[in-house]
């Protein structure tokens, strides 16, 4: 490591013991320690985040699965929400489809029910049919193959059956059992291929989510379970046993939470009530993976022109200088400084996206310019600014796996030179 990088590096560390953005990045040791090697590694490093929009468009996570899979290996797509669930539905490097005769569940918005008895798993959404034939697919884009298809389902008293077929390889799945749960299968194929599907033999059926690997040996997977307008409460909508299932099925080597933007967004936000909530989000998840490391993502900067989201039970958010009319919403510095101290308290790792970003009001001059870097909303990344924001991120996870990792100067490994920030 260079005299410069070792400046540079000490600098980036804050009295609270942060790298850049990255604070007690510590509590991730045992995934820089997998990531370190991730390239000549037997087994891929798995990363699964879970969160709301940021999440769902894969911008960001996309990019950042991009820097990853470019520098250690592309171990596949990872997990995905079944089907099409949603109008809009955006993924990249795959192509998912579905045929007619579905109906979807979610944990938030119109696929939402209250009175619906279908469990939900990680992904958030559920796809249910009884209609013999009905299919879902996923299709490589650009030549990024798999040989290996994950499904996940709910099993039970009258369940059906699934065929799945990767490739040339085919299988018949009964779902049938003599108690409500939740079943994981793996389909491996003789070789790559470039397309997978899962299509009801007999029905009924419920897909939760599924996944698309490469057994190439090391490289990174990078799965993104978003859910458009969520907030992290809307995720205890999930079922455990599904989730537990899932997580046992995909393994992840960290957990990423990002949500909080909603958050901040909600009318009538109160701290109290939303401190509560994330203690027992967190609480769950962290009984339902036990051991796995967590990095929770505090919500970015971001701005509106509503009045009666610039004011709340804190009072008035204070305008931004050179544009008074787009401002935070009231509630946003409380959702970070929560979400800082809750991640504190639970012994977790945090990344502070906004001040990553510039700090307060730079929402504004992101919309700005031939090029934004985010969009007129004030709220949501354009396609640059999801790659300027992973390229953030990844570099605090660079400085720390220096800092940490005693393997970090071991053949394979090497620290990236990153261009300068674009503003």
């Amino acid at each position: 490591m260079s005299a410069l990088f070792a400046i540079a590096l000490a600098q980036a560390a804050t009295a609270e013991g942060c790298i850049g953005g990255l604070c007690d990045a510590e509590r991730l040791r045992p995934f820089l320690e997998k990531l370190s090697t991730a390239r000549s590694a037997p087994e891929p490093v798995r990363i699964l985040q879970i969160g709301d929009s940021h999440t769902a468009g894969d911008q960001i996570t996309g990019s950042w699965r991009t820097i990853l899979q470019t520098r250690y290996g592309r171990a596949g797509r990872g997990a995905l929400p079944p089907g099409r669930p949603y109008a809009g539905y955006l993924t990249r490097d795959i192509t998912a489809g579905q045929s007619i005769g579905w109906s979807v569940n979610g944990i938030f918005g119109a696929a939402w029910s209250p009175t619906s008895n279908v469990r939900l798993g990680l992904s958030g959404y559920s796809l249910t049919t009884a209609q013999p034939g009905a299919t879902v697919t996923l299709s490589a884009d650009n030549g990024r193959n798999f040989d290996r298809l994950t499904v996940c389902a709910l099993s039970g008293p009258g369940q059906g059956t699934l065929q799945l077929s990767l490739g040339a390889a085919v299988v018949s799945w009964p779902l049938v059992g003599a108690e409500p749960g939740s079943r994981c299968r793996t389909l491996d194929g003789n070789g790559e291929a470039t397309i997978a599907s899962a299509t009801v033999i007999g029905g009924p059926v419920t897909v939760t989510s599924w996944s698309t690997e490469r057994r190439m040996g090391g490289g990174v997977i990078l799965s993104n379970l978003g859910t458009v307008g969520a907030q992290f409460t809307h995720f205890g909508r999930t079922d455990d046993r599904v989730v537990a299932t899932e997580l046992g099925a995909y393994r992840p080597d960290l957990i990423v939470i990002a949500f909080g933007t909603n958050e901040a967004f909600r009318p009538g936000f109160s701290a109290s009530a939303y401190e509560a909530s994330l203690r027992s989000d967190l609480t769950r998840l962290r009984r339902l993976s036990p051991g796995v490391p967590m990095l929770l993502i505090g919500a970015p900067d971001s701005a509106t022109k509503l009045p009666g989201l610039q004011t709340g039970e804190s009072g008035t958010s204070s305008p931004c200088s050179g544009n008074g009319e787009w401002r935070p919403t009231a509630a946003l510095s409380s959702v970070q400084a929560i979400q800082r101290r809750q991640a504190r308290a639970f012994g977790i790792a945090y990344w502070d996206w906004a001040q990553r970003m510039g700090g307060r009001c730079v929402a504004d001059g992101w919309t700005q310019g031939a090029s934004p870097l985010m969009r007129g909303d004030h709220v949501h990344f354009t396609s640059r600014g999801g790659a300027e924001i992973a390229r953030l991120l990844q570099a605090d996870l660079d400085a720390a796996m220096t800092r940490i990792v005693s393997s970090a100067g071991e053949p394979g490994w090497s620290t990236p030179a990153y261009p300068t920030t674009v503003r």
